[in-house]
């Protein structure tokens, strides 16, 4: 399974963002896909996850509110919209993807990671 993220950048501080993250290859084994960030000097962390099918959903609790994941099974493309964005939001955000339905925020459980993309967010 092959990951393609994209739509990270500089935005202000309030603003918003969308990333959007292309599957190919494989995808019937990726029933789950997610979205991590890592921050500088930080470890990796959960953000949000959705089911393929049926829609199910999962978010950090940082960002409940905020964020919102959905998916285009037509496009086998998955999208974080990011509302009110905080310097603290400022992180590497990787696609990720995995076998089996479920929305665990356990990264150990991923099998399959795209490349990052930058968020910036300005105070």
């Amino acid at each position: 399974v092959q990951l393609q993220a994209s739509g990270g950048g500089l935005v202000q501080a309030g603003g918003s963002l969308r990333l959007s993250c292309a599957a190919s290859g494989g995808t019937l084994s990726a029933n789950t896909m997610g979205w991590f960030r890592q921050a500088p000097g930080k470890e990796r962390e959960f953000v949000s996850a959705i089911i393929w099918s049926g829609g199910v959903t999962n978010y950090a609790d940082s960002v409940k509110g905020r964020f919102t994941i959905s998916r285009d099974n037509a496009k086998n493309t998955v999208y974080l919209q990011m509302n009110s964005l905080v310097p603290e939001d400022t992180a590497v955000y990787y696609c990720t993807a995995r076998r089996g339905w479920a929305v665990e925020p356990e990264i150990g459980q991923w099998n399959y990671w795209g490349q990052g993309t930058l968020v910036t967010v300005s105070s």
